[in-house]
């Protein structure tokens, strides 16, 4: 058993969950679908190192775990409802018996990042689903470039667009980031990163 198995087995069972091992094997194949580059589980892994760096700050660090572990467990390119698949998997598999179910899954549909959630533990899924944002700026080209292989489906200007739509949302914000610690950790970086890739001048 590896590590990042035994972590959610151990946060699986002492949330309520039964039947841990097979959860993770499905959640596993779900991660290793060929058409991911960039939902995978190495994306979880990142999410769950800015989790605990954040750990301290948030509530119930426990759920938002388990929403980072299956934010993206539905992903397919160019579809509109991969977040209320993915809660509808968590739901089907809890029974009924993990706690915070109900919050975990509005967790989840919180990354859509359509609108500022209304708890702090929200806030901080949606923060850490976006750290990624504010890494250095070779990390934050890799993302981009999995991305794009993530949409085999839309020529160059056709994602261009879609990127710009995107990003350029994020950076219409007043602030990217939600919680104090992820506007402090990232925010600045994330600008400059969104700015740069945007191709617009660079802030003072």
């Amino acid at each position: 058993m590896n590590q990042t198995q035994a972590r959610f087995i151990s946060l699986w069972s002492r949330s309520g969950g039964g039947h841990a091992e097979a959860v993770y094997a499905d959640l596993a194949r779900c991660y290793a679908e060929p058409a991911r580059h960039y939902h995978t589980l190495r994306h979880v892994r990142r999410c769950l190192r800015d989790l605990d760096l954040a750990r301290a700050a948030v509530p119930d660090p426990d759920a938002v775990e388990l929403a980072l572990w299956c934010h993206d467990v539905i992903y397919v390119p160019g579809a509109g409802d991969n977040e209320q698949r993915s809660a509808d998997w968590f739901r089907h598999r809890t029974d009924g018996r993990v706690t915070a179910s109900e919050c975990i899954c509005a967790m989840i549909l919180a990354t859509r990042h359509t609108r500022v959630p209304a708890g702090l533990d929200g806030r901080f899924a949606c923060d850490i689903d976006l750290a990624v944002l504010g890494a250095a700026r070779s990390r934050f080209r890799e993302d981009g470039v999995r991305l794009r292989a993530e949409r085999p489906d839309l020529d160059d200007r056709a994602y261009d667009l879609h990127e710009r739509t995107i990003l350029g949302g994020l950076l219409a914000r007043p602030r990217i980031y939600h919680t104090d610690f992820f506007h402090a950790r990232c925010e600045t970086r994330a600008r400059r990163n969104l700015t740069w890739r945007l191709g617009l001048p660079m802030p003072e």
